[in-house]
């Protein structure tokens, strides 16, 4: 499964190399939307930088709101490491004491990784030159996907989340099958037939992470094509509505065997990457062709991925 990708996050990019319409009235839905349910964080900082230059009304509006919503993590951030500070200082106090507790030694303990976690996402936060890092997303984090709008009949850039809730879900549903951030090739038909042939995407990748077992220890492995380039990732999405009435955009990445050099890297399942001219008859995919979506999937790049261990896991 694909634990996590580095995705681009370059709207500038999707408009000059695709033709591609930015959604801008869904982006700044998703980003009130994320400002008030508290999940700001989980808009990668390289969705949000991506805005930070306005280009008409709707570009000021946007970037208002991420210079906003930085404010108020940056302030709940402080609000954190202040109080694991004070936390961290009473353990260590009751430490010293005459009786010191099994609880102030686990109080100290959580306190000094929160604080290390709040420091270390406080300096990310303030930093101003860009990092990879910025646009890695995990399942539940957001990104752009492009796909091919029904009315505008265009390529079209829209946020979504990255775990797909399938038509006809609820989030109670939802919540009992947390995987469906990747859609297996071999179940296109059955868990994903309500989408595969109707809602196709792309997600635009530069290398995936995947967690592996070696020797008991799981570890998270950095794969990266060689020679090294930017893959379109073949992907199905759903529109659904949340208990408040808001849209839900989601998307899952399909996977499919792995190449023999992930095989060795001790991982079962792959990303499938899509020809560039694969693209339009991917994202207007005919239902009653499933052959013909088979065949573009079959069609894939097939670069080498090369491994490291990922030192930021």
């Amino acid at each position: 499964m694909c634990y996590s990708a580095q995705v681009v996050a370059s709207y500038e990019r999707f408009v000059r190399e695709f033709g591609a319409i930015l959604d801008i009235h869904e982006f700044v839905q998703l980003f009130v939307r994320k400002r008030a349910d508290g999940g700001w964080a989980r808009l990668p900082k390289g969705m949000r930088d991506a805005f930070r230059r306005p280009q008409g009304e709707a570009g000021f509006e946007l970037a208002k709101l991420v210079a906003e919503g930085d404010r108020e993590l940056e302030a709940a951030l402080e609000a954190e490491l202040a109080a694991q500070e004070q936390r961290h200082a009473k353990a260590e106090s009751v430490l010293a004491s005459p009786k010191p507790t099994k609880k102030a030694v686990e109080d100290k303990r959580i306190a000094s990784n929160k604080i290390k976690a709040a420091r270390r996402n406080l300096d990310d936060l303030r930093r101003q030159s860009p990092d990879p890092k910025d646009s890695r997303i995990y399942p539940g984090s957001f990104a752009p996907v492009m796909i091919r709008d029904p009315k505008a009949l265009a390529r079209t850039v829209v946020p979504m989340r990255y775990q797909c809730r399938l038509p006809g879900w609820t989030e109670a549903i939802e919540r009992k099958y947390p995987g469906t951030y990747n859609a297996r090739r071999d179940k296109l038909e059955e868990t994903w037939f309500q989408l595969f042939g109707h809602q196709h995407g792309i997600m635009i990748v530069s290398k995936f992470y995947e967690n592996v077992d070696r020797g008991g220890e799981n570890v998270v492995l950095e794969f990266t094509p060689d020679p090294p380039q930017d893959m379109l990732i073949a992907c199905l999405w759903s529109k659904t509505r949340n208990k408040d009435g808001a849209d839900l955009w989601s998307f899952a990445a399909i996977t499919d065997e792995p190449p023999a050099e992930v095989i060795a890297a001790g991982h079962d399942r792959c990303i499938i990457p899509i020809k560039p001219e694969n693209l339009d008859a991917w994202l207007n995919p005919n239902p009653g062709d499933l052959a013909a979506c088979y065949a573009i999937l079959d069609d894939r790049p097939r670069p080498y991925y090369a491994h490291r261990v990922d030192k930021a896991a």
